[in-house]
């Protein structure tokens, strides 16, 4: 039985993927996510599969981001890179545990983490403290009004604790904000952590932040996963995690931001019908919204993030 925090993972983890078709040696099958898997790629003929070298070659450089082709933010949480194919080759697909974090670059900053996520890998202590750490761009700074636990950002590792056990590894650790470290890349996180602890399979994952210039802020990182055992049927997804807040502006050369302003992000304004009762929300057209109790229903017009500051879950059924 799929539990509903996998369920709810799952759903938020397909969410901007409604149009995208799975699988990533190809075929034409409809976007899926379910407990226990998750694809998120756009319709392809394979990762370079019948090419030349040279040509394979280039494919698989085109599933990487660079300063040069960041993805400009448009109100989406992440974007599939690659068509949603990661940049994993037949070659990579491995059983044995590793875990590799690249060295710290001239300013101090993040490069990538890679890891073949299994059992072998996870915790098996509770986390300990990582405020020691201080990322390239770290503030501290609160905005109680606009964000749940009142902190723009947070430590963020790149391969979560949960899935490899790093605590307070420096080469692992980036100045993410909430937004992005607890609303964007949880949802994926969970999908790969359950998987490996249901299947007891590996899973490929390579998280890398992208800064533009000599900012110290990353503009974003680049989630890349992929089952092992069958290729890459149950987990594949190459994404692009934006790292904003909404309602904050910030300044990627340093870090600092204030609230508002023309370069904060924004949200899209959808209304949803709130349980008061179940403190789930609903988009109007949900089966559940239409059997809620009057006395239970309130109508609320603003962001996604807005209602989970409110302190609502999404349906996961609808996928608000």
């Amino acid at each position: 039985m799929i539990s509903a925090k996998r369920a709810l993972a799952a759903a938020l983890a397909a969410l901007l993927a409604a149009s995208l078709l799975s699988g990533c040696a190809g075929g034409k099958q409809s976007a899926q996510s379910s407990g226990s898997s998750i694809q998120i790629v756009e319709e392809t003929s394979g990762q370079g599969q019948g090419l030349p070298e040279a040509q394979q070659e280039a494919a698989v450089a085109s599933a990487f981001i660079t300063q040069d082709d960041i993805p400009v933010y448009e109100g989406r949480t992440y974007v599939p890179v690659n068509g949603g194919v990661p940049g994993f080759t037949e070659d990579d697909l491995t059983t044995e545990p590793f875990e590799i974090y690249g060295e710290l670059d001239s300013l101090g900053r993040c490069t990538a983490a890679y890891a073949n996520i299994c059992e072998e890998l996870m915790p098996t202590q509770e986390r300990g403290s990582i405020r020691d750490v201080k990322p390239s761009g770290w503030h501290s700074v609160r905005y109680d009004d606009v964000i749940p636990n009142g902190y723009l950002f947070s430590r963020s590792h790149l391969i979560a604790f949960q899935l490899a056990g790093e605590n307070a590894n420096p080469k692992n650790l980036i100045t993410g904000t909430y937004y992005m470290n607890a609303v964007a890349m949880l949802p994926f996180e969970e999908v790969v952590g359950d998987y490996v602890r249901e299947t007891g399979n590996h899973v490929l994952y390579r998280v890398t932040p992208v800064f533009e210039g000599d900012d110290l802020l990353a503009r974003g990182i680049q989630m890349e996963a992929m089952s092992v055992e069958d290729k890459g049927r149950d987990i594949c997804f190459n994404i692009f995690v934006f790292n904003i807040q909404p309602g904050i502006s910030l300044d990627y050369a340093t870090g600092e931001s204030f609230a508002g302003g023309a370069t904060a992000a924004r949200q899209p304004q959808v209304t949803y019908y709130l349980n008061h009762s179940s403190r789930v929300f609903h988009m109007p057209s949900c089966e559940g919204a239409a059997k809620m109790k009057q006395a239970n229903r309130l109508e609320f017009t603003g962001g996604r993030a807005d209602a989970v500051f409110l302190g609502y879950d999404p349906c996961p059924y609808c996928h608000p």
